[in-house]
This record gives structure tokens, sequence and C-alpha cells, in this order.
């Protein structure tokens, strides 16, 4: 039987997490381990303020006692709730900001970040501070777009596309996209700004399949 990787949108819109779901389509491969998308459905609309960020820390720790899995997926791009998750599994738990950082500098040598909206610059700012990046960052865009308009797949991505090549001009020579809103534009915003687009969480999937994969036992490998 497949091993499961649980993908947690923290928040409540269903448009977003159809769209992580979709995003990760692409990683469903015979032998490897599955990847499991659902949301907190009693999350905020969005994880916007701070008060948004602290409150869905326990309920994902009560999901994840609920829910086993070999590995977990934390569905937004300010990382809210890994480190609590992480005290209650052994499993290995991704946040798809941290992911998205180090798939950008390993592809470039400087990156910015196009942010769901003012608030989440700090946030993200104290993670980049924390993995001592902050120097690697070229510029950093706020979107400032709710939800369900950034969900669409047509309304935001003028505005996309034109954050993206504003951080370029600035010096990135790769974007992650700041929010998994974001996810279904990934392509377009790439062929529009000319440098590699990183979308977080299949940044995190890269890693917790990676992770997964390589903690089976030689034995189990061999089998198959």
């Amino acid at each position: 039987m497949a091993e499961r990787i649980l993908v947690v949108n923290p928040n409540s819109s269903t448009a977003c997490t159809r769209g992580i779901a979709a995003a990760l389509a692409g990683f469903a491969a015979p032998g490897m381990p599955v990847l499991e998308v659902t949301d907190l459905r009693d999350g905020p609309p969005a994880v916007v303020t701070w008060r948004d960020w602290f409150s869905v820390a326990e309920p994902l720790c009560q999901l994840v006692q609920q829910e086993p899995a070999a590995a977990y997926i934390i569905a937004c791009v300010s990382d809210p709730g890994v480190d609590a998750v992480r005290t209650v599994t052994k499993a290995p738990v991704f946040g798809p900001l941290r992911s998205a950082i180090a798939a950008a500098l390993a592809r470039a040598d400087r990156f910015g970040i196009i942010a769901f909206a003012d608030p989440s610059v700090a946030r993200q700012r104290r993670s980049m501070a924390a993995m001592g990046v902050e120097s690697r960052l070229a510029g950093h865009v706020p979107l400032n777009l709710p939800m369900d308009v950034l969900t669409d797949p047509v309304a935001p991505r003028a505005a996309l596309i034109a954050a993206a090549r504003r951080i370029v001009d600035q010096g990135a020579e790769a974007v992650i996209l700041g929010c998994a809103g974001m996810a279904a534009h990934r392509a377009a915003v790439e062929a529009a700004c000319g440098v590699p687009v990183i979308e977080p969480c299949q940044a995190a999937a890269a890693l917790a399949i990676q992770a997964v994969v390589a903690g089976r036992p030689a034995l189990a490998l061999a089998a198959e």
C-alpha cells in the first residue's frame, strides 16, 4: 500500500484547496507516496493576520494526531503551525515557504516573493531571518487581493505578472508565489517574467516525497 502524505490547507477556502490539489496532481506516479489534500474546515477564510496565523496551530495539531500519515505539508506560504505540529508527530512536517526558498536558491542566487497581503510580509521575513537568507531576497511585493479573486482562473493573472516582472527588475533570478491560492497561475507567470517561478506547495511536495521514499527500508525498495 502506498504511503500517504497529508497536505492540509489551513484555511477554509474550498477554491484554494482545489487549486492546491490541481497543482499537485502531476506528482502522482506508481510506487510513489499518495498526496491527499484536505482543509481545515473551521479555519479562517485566509491566513492574513498574525491572529489567523496563531489560531490554526492547535487545530492543525489535533488534525495530525487524528490522521496518521508518512509526512505532512501545511499548505500555506506563511508556514503556520509547522513548528507546533512537529511536536505531536514523528513524521516529517514541511512548510511551503521554507521549501520554496530552498527550491529557489537551488536554481538562483537571488529570489523574490509575491506575498498574499501586506501582513504576510513580516511573517515571511521572519522565516527568512531564521533561515539566514535575508540577503538573498531581491524583492517582496504584496498583492493584496481577496482569496476568492486570487483563486479565480483569470482575475488575478495581470496583477501576478506585473508583480513578478517588478521583482525580476529588482534583481530576482527566481520568483516564489507567496500564497497557495496562486497555484494555478505558476506556468503563465513564469512564461511572462522569464525566470523560474516556484509554487511552494509543489516545492514542499517534492521534499516530502523525497523524505518518505528515502525513509523506506532497503528490503521494501528491493521488492519494488
